[in-house]
């Protein structure tokens, strides 16, 4: 089956905006069940405007092209712990192929933190600060771990006997935060587990196509929820105006790419250009050195 590579935003949006994929993707990733979750409306997507290349299809006439660097998801989910006890959390998705996106993770976390959600409280309903989880899906590698997934756990700790709390709080909850980190490229090969099948269709092999945008999804598909996401990227892959879309998003990829080669280039030769004139500088200052003392010999 051919089916549109997750990892462009159109095709993602797709997969995110399913109320019951999202719920599953979550609820495969964290390893607890979602009870309940309810997407959260986006205001602080960033986005970049690069002029793209003339493409091959004459019909795209646009001359510009607009892509996410960061796309981000917000959920609000209830969950229900190993312990069998109900948490409402707010879910943070966030995508990037670019590592240079730190900085923007940080402010949209920072905006996270702000938030409060309407509880039921014995005084009637109160705005009340929720604990965080953060999924990150990482078009690029960490320097140093070559895992696919990460997950990132908190754990309380008393720093005089050196044992670990059992206990939990609301308000040390609301203050920190885990998180999970996806690395896309070290997806691949035959998954076995329930996650490495749903993590296998954004594994960044098979394309038929110059541009990486459709592939060939060869694994076998049992379980209902991923032959439910298989089935929004073939239809992302199939329609018109989501190739189109990705098109333009390729293009935008492709000239995000060649800028910041042009970048490191520039600052290569800038560094080069600087180098050579403190070793002009430091042959002149040797010279001006060998006359002085020249002149003091001829004086003797």
């Amino acid at each position: 089956m051919l089916i549109a590579n997750p990892i462009y935003d159109t095709a993602f949006r797709r997969l995110m905006e399913n109320r019951h994929v999202a719920r599953f993707f979550i609820e495969t990733l964290i390893d607890e069940q979602v009870d309940d979750i309810a997407l959260v409306p986006q205001e602080y997507t960033y986005r970049t405007i690069r002029k793209k290349k003339k493409p091959e299809n004459p019909e795209i006439d646009t001359d510009k092209s607009e892509i996410f660097s960061v796309i981000r998801y917000d959920f609000v989910a209830t969950i229900r712990t190993k312990r069998g006890e109900f948490k409402k959390v707010l879910i943070e998705i966030q995508k990037s192929s670019n590592p240079t996106d730190l900085m923007r993770f940080r402010t949209y976390l920072g905006e996270q933190y702000k938030r409060a959600d309407v509880v039921d409280a014995k005084k009637g309903m109160v705005e009340k600060a929720i604990p965080i989880i953060t999924i990150y899906l990482l078009g690029f590698t960490i320097p140093g771990i070559d895992a696919a997934v990460i997950k990132v756990a908190r754990k309380y700790l008393n720093l005089f006997d050196q044992k670990e709390i059992g206990q939990k709080s609301e308000w040390i909850e609301a203050l920190t935060h885990d998180g999970y980190f996806v690395q896309i490229p070290y997806i691949k090969g035959r998954p076995r587990t329930l996650l490495q099948k749903m993590l296998s269709v954004f594994e960044q092999e098979y394309f038929i196509d110059d541009k990486n945008i459709v592939k060939k999804y060869d694994h076998d598909v049992e379980n209902e929820n991923i032959r439910e996401m298989v089935r929004i990227l073939e239809y992302a892959a199939a329609d018109p105006k989501d190739r189109r879309t990705m098109e333009e998003e390729y293009w935008a990829i492709c000239n995000e790419e060649e800028y910041e080669r042009m970048r490191v280039e520039l600052a290569e030769n800038q560094k080069t250009i600087e180098d050579n004139l403190k070793a002009l500088k430091e042959k002149d200052a040797l010279i001006l050195a060998m006359q002085r003392e020249i002149e003091r010999l001829a004086g003797k």
